[in-house]
Order: C-alpha cells, then sequence, then structure tokens
C-alpha cells in the first residue's frame, strides 16, 4: 500500500515524482521505504504571447481514489494540469509468431507452426504513463487541485478563479469562480487555496489572501461568486501593525476526514472551524508566535510570504504544520498539548526517537533550548502529510523527505 508520502513528493522546486513505497522485500521491516518510481512529470514551456517562461515545477500532487491496480495521480505546474498512470509489469509475453525474443521480425515463409506466446515472470518495472493534459485554462499560476468526492471531477484554482474539470474531458472546463475586477486596478485580494468537501461533491471553499474563506454550493447557481458561508475572525484592533494583512494571508484550507471542521494555516497559527459557525474559529493553534518579534526582518528577506501547508491525522484528534529550522509542530486536539520537532540528517537515523525542540524567546537559556535569533529561515518545512491510517508522517525540509512513525516495540 502506498503510505501518504506519496501525495509530498512534488515540492515546488521539483519537476521529477519521486515515489516511494514500503520496502516490499522485507515485510516485517517497517520504517523502511525504496524508491518506487522516478519519472519526469513537467518540461519547461515558453508563452509566446506574453513572453514568459512557465516553469517545470510541480505546485501540487493529489492522488485519485484507487479504482484497480494502477495508482493515478494530477500533477500540475504553474499551468498545465496532467493526468498520470502508474503501473506494475512483472510478467512478459514469450513465443511471438512473427518476431523473434530480441524484437526482429521473422520471415513470414519461415513460419510453418502457430505458436501461443507464454507469460513468463521479469523483474519488476514500473511504469508512468500521461493519460491526460488539461491545459490553457489558468491565465494566473495554479496554486490548488482538489479531486471530487464524486471520482469524475476536479478543481483547479488560482489567483483569480476556480475552474470545474471533468477526468475524461481535457480540451474544456467550467469556470465556477471568478473575482476578476473589471478594473484590475480594484483589486484588493487574491485566492489562495481551494477544496473540495470529502463527502458532499457539490460544496467547495476557497481562501483568499485577507484571512477569509467562502464555503460555496454548486447546486445554487452555476457561477459560484456568491458564497453560501462566509467564514473570517474579527481582527483585534489592538493588535494591528504594517504585517497584519500580510500574515493573516491563508496559506492552505483543508477539510476534516468527517467534514464536520475544516483547518486553516495563515502564518503565525492553525485554526480549525466548525462548518456551522462562521463567524470565529473553534480552536487556534499558535505555530511560532515567537516570530511577531521578528515580522520586520522577515519581510526584509521574503520569509513572510511563505505558504505553509497543514494537515490531519487520520481520526481528524491531530494536527500538524510546518516551521523554521526544519522545526514541525503537532498539536493534540482533546488535550490541547502540542509539541515542536525537528527533522534533520543528525536525528533521522533509524529507530532514532525524536526529542521535543523548545525556542528560548528571552531571559536565560537552557541547555536544551534554542534562542530565537539562531533560526535558520532558510531551512523551513512547507509540506506536511500524515498517513490516514497509522501514526505516519512525513515531512518535506528543501530536498530532503522524512518520514517518521510511532514508536515500535
Amino acid at each position: 500500500m502506498a503510505v501518504l508520502v506519496l501525495k509530498l513528493l512534488g515540492l515546488g522546486y521539483q519537476r521529477r515524482l519521486s515515489l516511494q513505497f514500503p520496502n516490499k522485500s522485507r515485510p516485517h521491516s517497517r520504517g523502511e521505504y525504496n524508491v518506487y518510481s522516478t519519472f519526469q512529470s513537467h518540461e519547461p514551456e515558453f508563452d509566446y504571447l506574453k513572453s514568459l517562461e512557465i516553469e517545470e515545477k510541480i505546485n501540487k500532487i493529489r492522488w485519485l481514489p484507487q479504482q484497480n491496480a494502477a495508482h493515478f495521480l494530477l500533477s500540475t505546474n504553474d499551468k498545465t494540469i496532467k493526468l498520470w498512470k502508474i503501473s506494475e509489469r512483472d510478467k512478459r509475453a514469450e513465443g511471438y509468431n512473427l518476431k523473434d525474443e530480441d524484437g526482429r521480425l521473422r520471415d513470414p515463409f519461415r513460419i510453418t507452426a502457430l505458436r501461443v506466446p507464454i507469460l513468463k515472470p521479469m523483474d519488476l518495472m514500473v511504469e508512468a504513463s500521461p493519460r491526460r493534459i488539461f491545459a490553457n485554462a489558468h491565465t494566473y499560476h495554479i496554486n490548488s487541485i482538489s479531486v471530487n468526492s464524486d471520482h469524475e471531477t476536479y478543481l483547479s484554482a488560482d489567483d483569480l478563479r476556480v475552474n470545474l474539470w471533468h477526468l475524461e474531458i481535457t480540451d474544456r472546463s467550467f469556470n465556477i469562480v471568478d473575482i476578476k475586477p473589471v478594473n484590475m486596478e480594484e483589486l484588493t485580494e487574491v485566492i489562495t487555496a481551494a477544496e473540495f468537501h470529502p463527502h458532499q461533491c457539490n460544496v467547495f471553499v476557497y481562501s483568499s489572501s485577507k484571512g477569509t474563506i467562502r464555503l460555496c454550493d454548486m447546486r445554487s447557481s452555476a457561477l459560484c461568486d456568491r458564497h453560501s458561508k462566509f467564514f473570517e475572525e474579527p481582527e483585534d484592533p489592538s493588535s494591528r501593525s504594517f504585517f497584519s494583512e500580510i500574515i493573516s494571508s491563508i496559506s492552505d484550507v483543508k477539510f476534516s476526514h468527517s467534514g464536520r471542521y475544516m483547518m486553516t494555516r495563515d502564518y503565525l497559527s492553525v485554526k480549525v472551524w466548525d462548518l456551522n459557525m462562521e463567524t470565529r474559529p473553534v480552536e487556534t493553534y499558535q505555530v511560532h508566535e515567537y516570530l511577531r518579534s521578528k515580522l520586520c526582518s522577515l519581510y526584509e528577506n521574503d520569509c513572510i510570504f511563505d505558504k505553509f501547508e497543514c494537515c490531519w491525522n487520520g481520526s481528524d484528534g491531530a494536527l500538524m504544520t510546518g516551521s523554521y529550522n526544519n522545526f514541525f509542530r503537532m498539536f493534540d486536539r482533546s488535550t490541547r498539548r502540542d509539541v515542536t520537532l525537528e527533522a534533520s540528517r543528525e536525528s533521522s537515523k533509524p529507530r532514532a526517537i525524536l526529542k521535543p525542540r523548545k525556542v528560548c524567546t528571552g531571559g536565560k537559556r537552557r541547555k536544551d533550548e534554542i534562542s530565537v535569533d539562531s533560526l535558520d529561515f532558510n531551512k523551513k518545512i512547507l509540506h506536511t502529510a500524515w498517513h490516514p491510517l497509522q501514526n505516519i508522517i512525513a515531512v518535506a525540509a528543501t530536498n530532503n523527505l522524512y518520514i517518521f512513525q510511532d514508536k515500535v516495540n
């Protein structure tokens, strides 16, 4: 079974998909993973009309529900979405009538008997083949793709529009959200993320750079410019600053597996919203509040614009998101306890136990603490994922992928 880390491996600076599966040769050895397949997903392109180079880097990967032995995934760069089929082949046919085993065609006049090809075992071969290419539908960079629960459609979103696609139709999509103003000088916000509801195929949400979330119902109208629900937390006037609007921008939105809640990530915090209450989140978790005093320097080095992802565990009882210095944070919703862990080569030895890390914001620093002034802002964990059934997590730090699991005796 492919663990959830598969959906993580399209990091923003990669163009090749590298899939990792558990080591099948040692079924009783947990925690060991081999490279399953690596293939080129996108090529660099050039938009001659706008004189713009389209990078091959992968922005998002989403897996389709498995229907047969093959796996299907959607991957996208800034402009083009591709549907890939990942299949295995461990047998080959031998004994063809019209060609020899080395592939050369046989002389028809020398064929005197009919042979029935037979299947013989061979080394496992993983094939990745593009099945669909969905292009030319976005003027701006694609930031989200989400597969619908009907298993037939999916959405893609850029800064100003959300499009609805059918998986079998590549030459057209339906525009379901368009927030582009007639005069671009009147533009006040952009779309930052979008996702379908896990169970209701007619419901989706999209977040904005103003920290708001709109829930839309496709049954109410074809064009969902008018939302059904609007989620926004009132701003505390006493804490308003020059950076308030920047740090309130939502970088990721995720529905809980139950579909009752949704989680949003802004620059400093993670918030959990009840879909039945629009006025304020029911839970707020501070990820790295100690950075509030560093916003000026983070603005100067552009780190304040980093887009962190967040994820639920399989039971919706815990949350995870990334931070700087290769730290990632986990929050338990029932006990309200939290922990900071570090993904590094030094602590990633097999069966090594991760030790909680603490950041010292001032005063006397303890031996096991790290000063906020010593944090490395070039090391950041933007991508995180949690296995839907087991306590296995994956975090992506720069060009490294770390897989951790609960302690096993």
